[in-house]
């Protein structure tokens, strides 16, 4: 058996193959340094853009109620401000969902999980429908985004009612919880509900007795306390002061800790009349689940942005809402207070155990 025995190359030979081997290899060393570079280029763009995320197609504002309604509004003003002024670099689009008391909506918004282009207006039916067990969805499940205000509940009665104050109608009802009709708008368990309950645990008075009445609204509530049929009402302060003013009605007692300024500086709170209590409708905003970190950090940029103009604040004044807005993180764990605050109400008016 024979072997081909392979010899080094010497001499000029050599010279030029150690060369050719030399130029090989550095040219090895440059491909993959370019390699290298080109790596950390992609990654580094694929970081920025993360890092910049903004809206690219539509963004999906979600109502979940009809149209006209306190809900509405306030996204049609946040809608409007967006776009004025630029603030947002897509179409914003609102889509009305109503049905379920928001679980319609807030069922159509999970369906968008880790896309930063849906959000929903929400109130705090969106986490009473989970406490008392009519939606499976939880809050937390989806991502907080900003607490945009608040509003105060106010207690009416028709003008010529016996009733001359918050006072006199808790006396009745310490006396007898069902001696007077209350006048509730939208549905057992709803924003003013849940204001009547707590009133009623401030003042040792069982909720749970409450001689409630179901509106569509809180104009159909105060209609019919202006028409007699019902004693007291439940409504927000807006309405209660626009229909205040007609004569027809009188407002009693409000749920806010301290007396508001303005045309509300002579409605006395819960706290002057016998119990103290601090309750409000809530208007915040929840992003679909599971958005990134840097989806919320756009938002929360918008939306501080949002709050901060002049037309924002004129909107504040002339809907008698209460700036209170909060960042995401600080909203998130709001709306955690809020629950346990809920859910206390919620067992004093006699709907969950």
């Amino acid at each position: 058996m024979s072997r081909t025995m392979i010899k080094p190359a010497t001499g000029a030979q050599g010279k030029g193959t150690t060369r050719k081997l030399a130029r090989y290899a550095a040219t090895l060393r440059y491909e993959a340094l370019a390699c290298f570079v080109l790596g950390l280029l992609v990654f580094g763009i694929a970081e920025a853009q993360q890092a910049s995320w903004s809206p690219d197609r539509n963004v999906e504002i979600v109502i979940p109620s009809g149209a006209g309604g306190a809900n509405d509004t306030s996204a049609r003003i946040v809608q409007q401000i967006f776009q004025k002024y630029g603030m947002v670099g897509a179409p914003i689009i609102l889509v009305n969902k109503p049905g379920g008391a928001a679980t319609i909506g807030l069922t159509y918004l999970s369906q968008f999980r880790g896309d930063g282009h849906y959000l929903l207006n929400g109130a705090i039916n969106v986490l009473t429908n989970h406490i008392i067990g009519r939606s499976k969805l939880h809050y937390s499940e989806f991502s907080a985004v900003a607490l945009l205000y608040n509003e105060y509940l106010v207690a009416v009665v028709n003008a010529d009612s016996a009733l001359k104050s918050g006072r006199d109608m808790l006396q009745r009802l310490r006396a007898d919880p069902t001696s007077l009709s209350l006048a509730i708008g939208a549905a057992r368990g709803g924003t003013a509900h849940l204001a009547m309950a707590l009133v009623a645990k401030a003042n040792g008075i069982d909720a749970s007795r409450l001689k409630t009445v179901v509106f569509q609204s809180n104009a159909h509530a105060a209609t019919a306390i202006m028409g007699g049929h019902v004693d007291v009402g439940i409504i927000l302060a807006a309405p209660a002061l626009s229909a205040s003013k007609s004569g027809r009605l009188r407002m009693i007692g409000i749920t806010s800790q301290a007396r508001l300024p303005g045309e509300f500086a002579d409605v006395p709170t819960w706290k002057e009349q016998g119990g103290e209590m601090d309750f409000s409708a809530s208007r915040f905003i929840l992003g679909a689940p599971d958005m990134t970190a840097v989806q919320i950090a756009y938002w929360d940029s918008a939306f501080g942005r949002l709050v901060r103009t002049e037309e924002w604040r004129r909107n504040l004044d002339k809907e008698h809402w209460v700036s209170n807005y909060l960042g995401s993180k600080d909203t998130a764990y709001y709306l955690g207070k809020l629950e346990i605050q809920l859910r206390g109400a919620l067992f004093e008016a006699g709907l969950v155990k």
